[in-house]
């Protein structure tokens, strides 16, 4: 295993980043580890080049169809590979990290959009690029990356505005006299402050205030947010809670050109409320720190605090966890249950990529229960132990004697210089691989694998079956999928 400090650097990359190549660890282990987490954090300061290295050498492949080649702004299969190449390559993979966690958190499924546009521009609204798109689209995927670690009020006022997310929770139905109260109720029981803090008649007023927040389609090129004045509810609204500083709890009437302001307030309501704070910090505590056990109440309160006090930033509440005392603690290591996609993305990363495609992990991870761009319901996934059903280990396992077996010479060549007995193979592949320290039964078992069937002696035959084989095991085992 790794030594030292590189330790503590592996655990920030597998929770910060996919994992980590060699190179990676080296370059953050030199500095300073508050600069490490600073360099993560502070992304923008680093090209966004990565997708100009798509079907370059060394890096791994995509699968084009013959006809139309590689368009990840309108197929929805090439999106998914885009975004798990850029789960491996990017310089900023924070900016990816937090791009999947503002994805589950704003659960919103392909399936529903392209029942209603088709396919091609459903896949538009989740992942075309204003550099890539004729009318400068913005698709979902890139409003997350461009709030990661910004402002949360910021992010749900874009978020509120979003066509995906106005098919999704039929905000584009949302008219006067017919409220839809979709976006309203999962606006404050899922995205802001959760379940009892509001009432049932909160969830129609708030429906009532996002009247008129619909799309448009201009030139009938592409579907954009459209504020349509004439369909706005313009009667006062009431909450059970303040919705403003003062304590009121009343939405004014407006007229309709200024009701668009209702739903400002009622986001800066939501967003400002007690609750918000803790629910947010809590769920960052989850993805980043620790899943299995109760968080630390007082990195709670810190956290929210910075929340509140920084109006309302993402980027200091993380910088607070990931420095913090408990982050170093190593009985917080290894207490992260993997989704699917990062145990793809830290698999390729330790183990390799040559020759691999990508279009090759999408039926894998479908079977893992987690297809990107697809979660499964309002909520999003179910995390935690509930990615590890009987099918969804097996297919962890096929993934990982897959990509084994295609990385079986790249695994033979990098273990050669150092595979002088069984037990020095081993010792290669735990430290490429990096998870949790095996029990003694279990690390005894891998080395009977090793030297089961042969007299050792080294040849390139032996390295390449006995290197494919252990990284099958470590990468298919129970260890391996904890982060």
């Amino acid at each position: 295993m790794a030594r030292g400090r590189e330790q503590h650097i592996e655990h920030l990359l597998r929770r910060a980043a996919f994992g980590a190549v060699e190179e990676e660890v080296t370059h953050y282990a030199a500095m300073p580890f508050n600069a490490a987490v600073d360099r993560l954090l502070s992304f923008e300061r680093f090209p966004d080049d990565v997708d100009a290295k798509i079907g370059a050498p060394g890096y791994v492949g995509v699968t084009a169809r013959a006809v139309g080649g590689f368009q990840p702004a309108t197929n929805i299969d090439d999106a998914r590979q885009r975004w798990l190449f850029r789960m491996v390559h990017s310089q900023r993979p924070l900016q990816e990290k937090m791009a999947l966690f503002w994805h589950n958190h704003f659960a919103t499924a392909y399936s529903k959009i392209s029942g209603a546009f088709g396919a091609a521009e459903a896949t538009r609204l989740f992942a075309a690029k204003p550099t890539e798109d004729p009318n400068a689209v913005v698709g979902q995927l890139e409003l997350f990356r461009k709030y990661a670690v910004g402002n949360f009020r910021d992010l749900l006022v874009e978020v509120a505005k979003d066509p995906a997310m106005l098919v999704w929770l039929d905000g584009r139905l949302n008219v006067r006299g017919r409220p839809q109260e979709n976006f309203a109720r999962e606006l404050m029981e899922l995205f802001t402050m959760g379940v009892g803090t509001f009432q049932e008649t909160d969830v129609y007023a708030g429906a009532r205030v996002f009247t008129g927040w619909n799309l448009a389609r201009p030139n009938n090129n592409y579907y954009a947010f459209a504020y349509n004045a004439g369909q706005h509810d313009t009667d006062a609204k009431e909450f059970s809670f303040p919705v403003y500083q003062n304590g009121s709890r009343t939405i004014p009437a407006r007229s309709a050109a200024q009701g668009m302001q209702d739903g400002i307030d009622l986001i800066d309501a939501v967003v400002r409320h007690p609750a918000t704070g803790p629910r947010l910090a809590r769920k960052l505590y989850g993805f980043f720190m620790n899943e299995a056990d109760e968080p630390d109440p007082a990195l709670l309160q810190d956290m929210s605090r910075i929340y509140y006090d920084s109006g309302f930033e993402i980027k200091p509440m993380l910088f607070r966890l990931m420095i913090s005392a408990q982050f170093h603690d190593e009985r917080n290591w290894y207490k992260r249950y993997a989704w699917p996609v990062e145990f793809v993305g830290r698999s390729l990363k330790e183990v390799g990529w040559n020759g691999f495609s990508l279009s090759n992990a999408l039926t894998p991870l479908l079977n893992m229960g987690q297809q990107l761009f697809e979660p499964p319901d309002v909520a999003g996934w179910d995390l935690g132990r509930g990615w590890f059903s009987s099918g969804g280990m097996l297919a962890r396992m096929n993934f990982a004697a897959q990509l084994a077996s295609n990385q079986k010479f790249n695994l033979r060549d990098l273990a050669r210089p150092v595979a002088k007995t069984p037990e020095s193979l081993l010792s290669f592949v735990l430290d490429k691989l990096t998870p949790n320290d095996f029990a003694s039964t279990s690390y005894n078992a891998l080395l009977d694998y090793a030297r089961a069937g042969i007299t050792w002696s080294g040849s390139d035959d032996q390295i390449a079956t006995k290197a494919a084989g252990l990284v099958h095991l470590v990468v298919g085992s129970g260890d391996y999928q904890l982060v």
